[in-house]
């Protein structure tokens, strides 16, 4: 069962989102269900829409994409480029936000894991306080559902990886 706790947002600068939530779940599944394309489809979008791409390059220099159908309608949709990748531990890309594109914003996701949970910080940073306002005054009750969404998957993942059975 998810834990049912929410994010915490806050404004460190003028141009910076920090957004941090703690998981009841080790590190490599949060990882894993952060860039697996099928697993991002379950939590990306909240219940704030259907999720209908999901595209990653996991490499240095790999580009993603993720778009959606809005609960109204309208497509959404956010694109990238990887800057840095240390597997289980670190992320930073870039985020664009194909309705604005001139407004990109450099994204680092830390995983840090204590006793079998995970903290997870988001630090996003933009170029202006505009801009992140503007990001942040429409992202809060889609970013804690599909938090809670990341979670779930995360959570429902097999704990071990599996590996056959040999024939002796």
């Amino acid at each position: 069962m998810p834990s049912g706790r929410t994010a915490k947002v806050t404004f460190p600068t003028d141009e910076q989102v920090l957004i941090t939530r703690s998981f009841d779940a080790p590190r490599h599944l949060v990882y894993k269900a952060w860039t697996t394309p099928e697993l991002v489809k379950r939590w990306w979008s909240g219940k704030q829409g259907e999720m209908t791409l999901a595209e990653i390059d996991l490499r240095v220099g790999g580009r993603w994409r993720y778009a959606m159908v809005a609960n109204n309608g309208t497509e959404v949709a956010f694109h990238g480029e990887y800057r840095e990748i240390i597997p289980d531990t670190r992320i930073v890309y870039s985020e664009v936000f194909e309705g604005a594109p001139d407004a990109e914003a450099l994204t680092t996701v830390t995983f840090t894991e204590a006793a079998g949970r995970t903290t997870l910080t988001i630090l996003v940073e933009y170029d202006s306080a505009q801009d992140r306002d503007a990001h942040s005054n429409y992202m809060n009750d889609g970013l804690q559902e599909a938090l809670g969404l990341l979670e779930q998957a995360a959570i429902s993942l097999p704990t071990r990886p599996s590996h056959p059975v040999r024939d002796r």
